[in-house]
Protein backbone atom coordinates (compact mmCIF):
# COMPACT_ATOMS: atom_id res chain seq x y z
CA UNK A 1 0.00 0.00 0.00
CA UNK A 2 2.00 3.13 -1.46
CA UNK A 3 1.41 6.76 0.66
CA UNK A 4 -0.35 9.43 -2.14
CA UNK A 5 1.71 12.32 -2.53
CA UNK A 6 -1.26 14.50 -2.03
CA UNK A 7 -1.74 12.76 1.46
CA UNK A 8 2.05 14.18 2.65
CA UNK A 9 1.93 17.84 4.21
CA UNK A 10 5.54 19.43 4.82
CA UNK A 11 5.03 21.51 7.84
CA UNK A 12 7.90 24.26 8.45
CA UNK A 13 9.31 25.37 11.92
CA UNK A 14 9.56 28.89 11.71
CA UNK A 15 12.79 30.88 11.90
CA UNK A 16 14.33 31.37 15.29
CA UNK A 17 15.66 35.32 15.41
CA UNK A 18 18.94 35.53 17.02
CA UNK A 19 18.03 35.92 20.84
CA UNK A 20 15.80 32.77 20.38
CA UNK A 21 19.34 30.79 18.77
CA UNK A 22 21.43 32.25 21.54
CA UNK A 23 18.41 30.33 24.12
CA UNK A 24 18.61 33.53 25.91
CA UNK A 25 14.86 34.04 26.87
CA UNK A 26 14.68 30.82 28.02
CA UNK A 27 17.51 31.02 30.32
CA UNK A 28 16.36 34.28 32.23
CA UNK A 29 12.88 32.57 32.06
CA UNK A 30 14.18 29.55 34.20
CA UNK A 31 16.05 32.04 36.41
CA UNK A 32 13.08 34.06 37.35
CA UNK A 33 11.41 30.60 38.31
CA UNK A 34 14.46 30.17 40.46
CA UNK A 35 14.44 33.26 42.19
CA UNK A 36 10.31 33.05 42.45
CA UNK A 37 11.02 29.67 44.52
CA UNK A 38 13.91 31.08 46.60
CA UNK A 39 12.35 34.29 47.86
CA UNK A 40 8.96 32.19 48.30
CA UNK A 41 10.61 29.36 50.77
CA UNK A 42 11.64 32.11 53.22
CA UNK A 43 8.44 32.99 54.64
CA UNK A 44 5.53 30.36 54.43
CA UNK A 45 4.68 30.49 51.40
CA UNK A 46 2.71 28.05 49.29
CA UNK A 47 6.12 26.54 47.95
CA UNK A 48 7.75 26.04 51.03
CA UNK A 49 7.70 22.54 52.42
CA UNK A 50 11.05 22.57 54.66
CA UNK A 51 10.81 21.93 58.40
CA UNK A 52 13.58 22.56 60.74
CA UNK A 53 13.52 18.96 61.81
CA UNK A 54 14.00 17.97 64.50
CA UNK A 55 12.43 20.97 66.28
CA UNK A 56 9.42 20.38 63.66
CA UNK A 57 8.12 16.74 63.04
CA UNK A 58 6.15 16.05 60.05
CA UNK A 59 2.87 14.89 61.64
CA UNK A 60 1.02 12.65 60.03
CA UNK A 61 -2.64 14.52 60.27
CA UNK A 62 -5.27 16.25 58.10
CA UNK A 63 -3.89 19.58 56.39
CA UNK A 64 -6.40 21.53 57.66
CA UNK A 65 -4.92 20.73 61.25
CA UNK A 66 -1.85 21.85 60.32
CA UNK A 67 -0.56 18.50 59.17
CA UNK A 68 0.93 17.40 55.70
CA UNK A 69 -1.27 14.45 54.72
CA UNK A 70 0.05 11.91 54.06
CA UNK A 71 -1.38 8.80 52.14
CA UNK A 72 0.66 5.35 52.02
CA UNK A 73 3.33 6.37 54.49
CA UNK A 74 6.32 3.41 54.87
CA UNK A 75 8.07 3.84 57.92
CA UNK A 76 10.25 1.18 60.26
CA UNK A 77 8.90 -2.66 60.10
CA UNK A 78 7.49 -3.79 63.29
CA UNK A 79 6.70 -7.40 64.26
CA UNK A 80 3.98 -7.81 65.60
CA UNK A 81 2.59 -9.86 68.57
CA UNK A 82 -0.59 -12.53 68.43
CA UNK A 83 -3.23 -12.42 71.15
CA UNK A 84 -0.97 -14.36 74.38
CA UNK A 85 2.68 -12.06 73.37
CA UNK A 86 4.03 -14.80 70.94
CA UNK A 87 5.68 -13.54 67.56
CA UNK A 88 2.70 -13.53 65.00
CA UNK A 89 5.18 -14.85 62.17
CA UNK A 90 4.88 -18.48 60.77
CA UNK A 91 8.08 -19.01 58.74
CA UNK A 92 6.28 -19.28 55.84
CA UNK A 93 9.20 -17.76 54.10
CA UNK A 94 6.89 -15.37 51.43
CA UNK A 95 8.16 -12.06 52.68
CA UNK A 96 11.66 -12.90 51.54
CA UNK A 97 10.90 -14.04 48.67
CA UNK A 98 9.00 -11.86 47.18
CA UNK A 99 11.44 -8.93 48.67
CA UNK A 100 12.88 -6.75 45.49
CA UNK A 101 16.19 -5.92 47.48
CA UNK A 102 16.70 -8.86 49.55
CA UNK A 103 16.86 -7.68 52.80
CA UNK A 104 15.04 -10.11 54.77
CA UNK A 105 16.33 -13.42 56.40
CA UNK A 106 14.23 -15.82 57.98
CA UNK A 107 15.84 -19.37 59.86
CA UNK A 108 12.93 -21.31 60.58
CA UNK A 109 12.56 -23.86 63.47
CA UNK A 110 10.33 -26.17 64.68
CA UNK A 111 7.24 -24.06 66.89
CA UNK A 112 7.56 -25.06 70.41
CA UNK A 113 3.25 -24.09 70.29
CA UNK A 114 0.49 -26.45 69.04
CA UNK A 115 -1.41 -24.22 67.03
CA UNK A 116 1.78 -23.65 64.48
CA UNK A 117 3.91 -25.82 62.85
CA UNK A 118 6.90 -23.39 62.55
CA UNK A 119 8.35 -20.32 63.73
CA UNK A 120 11.07 -17.69 63.17
CA UNK A 121 14.43 -18.58 64.91
CA UNK A 122 15.82 -16.00 63.32
CA UNK A 123 14.41 -12.83 61.70
CA UNK A 124 16.35 -9.93 60.38
CA UNK A 125 15.55 -7.02 58.00
CA UNK A 126 18.73 -4.96 56.44
CA UNK A 127 16.92 -1.29 57.15
CA UNK A 128 19.67 -0.15 54.82
CA UNK A 129 19.11 -2.15 51.92
CA UNK A 130 15.25 -1.97 52.12
CA UNK A 131 13.55 -0.21 49.95
CA UNK A 132 10.23 0.12 51.83
CA UNK A 133 7.84 -1.05 48.68
CA UNK A 134 5.37 -2.79 51.50
CA UNK A 135 5.58 -6.02 49.34
CA UNK A 136 6.54 -8.21 52.18
CA UNK A 137 3.32 -6.56 54.50
CA UNK A 138 1.22 -7.48 51.54
CA UNK A 139 2.21 -10.80 51.38
CA UNK A 140 2.45 -11.73 54.90
CA UNK A 141 -0.74 -13.97 55.38
CA UNK A 142 -1.34 -13.72 59.02
CA UNK A 143 -0.13 -9.86 59.04
CA UNK A 144 2.85 -10.36 61.18
CA UNK A 145 5.01 -7.87 59.42
CA UNK A 146 4.34 -4.45 58.79
CA UNK A 147 5.24 -0.84 57.97
CA UNK A 148 4.72 1.81 60.54
CA UNK A 149 4.51 5.43 60.26
CA UNK A 150 8.25 5.88 62.49
CA UNK A 151 10.64 7.11 60.21
CA UNK A 152 13.19 8.85 62.41
CA UNK A 153 14.78 5.34 63.27
CA UNK A 154 18.74 6.25 63.41
CA UNK A 155 21.59 3.77 63.97
CA UNK A 156 25.26 5.09 63.88
CA UNK A 157 26.78 2.01 62.21
CA UNK A 158 25.92 -0.03 59.38
CA UNK A 159 25.27 -3.14 62.15
CA UNK A 160 22.81 -1.06 64.18
CA UNK A 161 20.80 -0.34 60.87
CA UNK A 162 19.82 -4.44 60.69
CA UNK A 163 16.73 -5.23 62.65
CA UNK A 164 16.70 -8.71 64.42
CA UNK A 165 13.48 -10.20 65.21
CA UNK A 166 14.06 -8.75 68.97
CA UNK A 167 14.25 -5.35 67.76
CA UNK A 168 11.21 -5.55 65.71
CA UNK A 169 8.72 -6.83 68.85
CA UNK A 170 10.30 -3.63 70.19
CA UNK A 171 9.19 -1.36 67.73
CA UNK A 172 5.82 -3.14 68.21
CA UNK A 173 5.57 -2.73 72.03
CA UNK A 174 6.58 0.96 70.77
CA UNK A 175 4.21 1.62 68.46
CA UNK A 176 1.00 -0.73 69.64
CA UNK A 177 -1.07 2.43 69.60
CA UNK A 178 -0.07 3.85 66.50
CA UNK A 179 -1.56 2.07 63.59
CA UNK A 180 -0.10 1.99 60.34
CA UNK A 181 -1.22 4.05 57.11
Amino acid sequence: MAIDDSDIINIDSPKLTRMENAYLPEVFKGFGTTMRHFFTSFGQGKTSRTLQYPEQRREHSKPEDGGIEVRNFRGVHRLNRDEEGRVKCVACMMCPTICPARCIHIEAAESPWDDREKYPKKFEIDELRCIFCGMCEEACPVDAIELTPEYDVVGLTRQEMIFDKEKLLNVYDVTIGKKPM
